[in-house]
């Protein structure tokens, strides 16, 4: 099996014990993540090999974090170790009715002022079969989105499928350029994307047509006609009945036909960041695995159904416990 390969900032979380607020907290607990990197982490431990490419300063911080997703099976190998920040982020869990809270501190991160000369990717994305990325790289630093688009133009040039969760963050976009300027060159070169119907309008104009029967289709057919690389097109529908209670289902548009699966139930929520994450590389693994794309779908959904109930931002389940889920075992009954 060919690996995937992700590009992206990993950054230190830090978060107080329990629910404690960030106020209360007299200590913070650590762990490391990343949009792109969670995708690759949980891929692995699905059973398919994957690779990150990012940057890290030189220094213990950075040794730390990309040897916390080496020790999962990740190939870390292809990563750069220059500059001085690792990037930040705190992390305040919510509970009921208090939404949880995400305060970021990745200015001038070692990611942040890569160079793309750094990165070869005709070497990088040698025996890939998947290139994926997400939208907040690009929006990080004018570098970074030119690594991208460079990464991007490698995996067309050598027949790689590419990936991205177009992910759009409006705060990111800190150093002068659009999103709407530089997201549609990157976009154009994918052939699968997760994208939502609000996304669509912010970064690409595209509204669903008035009186559309299904929003998501109408936004979709309207996207492939954009850009008529992507062949896929998925996202999920979250229903959030609180902080501490979630309802999901995913989503796709692929051959003119939609999908969508059942409603996941997850109560309580344990933790919610990379759920996104954990739906991707579960398309993306099933998608290899599984005939159709109704089972793909479904093995996708219930590895981010799971995810919701581990701590952390990666998704530590195998696929046996996925595919446990999707025969409909959710009472959560002790396994001996």
């Amino acid at each position: 099996m060919k690996k995937v390969v992700t590009f992206g900032e990993i950054m230190m979380r830090l978060s107080p014990p329990l629910n404690y607020r960030l106020t209360q907290a007299s200590s913070l607990e650590i762990t490391y993540g990343g949009g792109d990197a969670n995708v690759a982490a949980s891929l692995v431990r699905l059973g398919m090999p994957a690779a990150h490419a990012g940057c890290f300063p030189d220094n213990e911080l950075g040794q730390a974090a990309a040897q916390s997703f080496q020790r999962l099976g990740v190939d870390m190998s292809h990563c750069v170790f220059k500059g001085e920040r690792l990037g930040l982020y705190f992390l305040e869990v919510g509970a009921s009715l208090r939404a949880s809270r995400i305060v970021y501190d990745r200015y001038n991160s070692a990611f942040a002022n890569l160079q793309p000369e750094w990165f070869n990717w005709d070497e990088i994305l040698k025996d890939a079969s998947c290139l994926h990325w997400t939208g907040i790289t690009p929006a990080i630093s004018a570098t970074a989105a030119q690594a991208t688009a460079d990464a991007i133009q490698a995996a067309r040039r050598l027949g790689i499928t590419v990936s991205a969760d177009v992910n759009y963050r409006r705060n990111l976009w800190q150093y002068g350029q659009r999103a709407q300027d530089v997201m549609p060159p990157l976009v154009a070169g994918c052939d699968m994307v997760v994208c939502t119907e609000g996304d669509a309008e912010d970064l690409f104009g595209i509204k669903a047509e008035a009186g559309a029967e299904n929003s998501f289709v109408s936004m979709s057919e309207q996207l492939i006609q954009r850009f008529p690389q992507i062949k896929r097109i998925i996202a999920t529908r979250r229903n959030t009945q609180s902080a501490s209670h979630e309802r999901i289902r995913g989503i796709a548009y692929i051959d003119g036909t939609f999908h969508e699966t059942e409603d996941f139930d997850i109560n309580p929520v344990v933790d919610r960041i990379g759920g996104g994450d954990s739906f991707i590389s579960g398309f993306i693994y099933g998608s290899q695995k599984y005939a159709t794309v109704a089972e793909a779908l479904t093995f996708a959904t219930a590895a981010s159904a799971l995810k919701h109930t581990i701590h952390g931002d990666i998704n530590l389940v195998t696929a046996a416990e996925v595919e446990h889920i999707m025969a409909g075992n959710t009472s959560g009954r002790l396994l001996r």
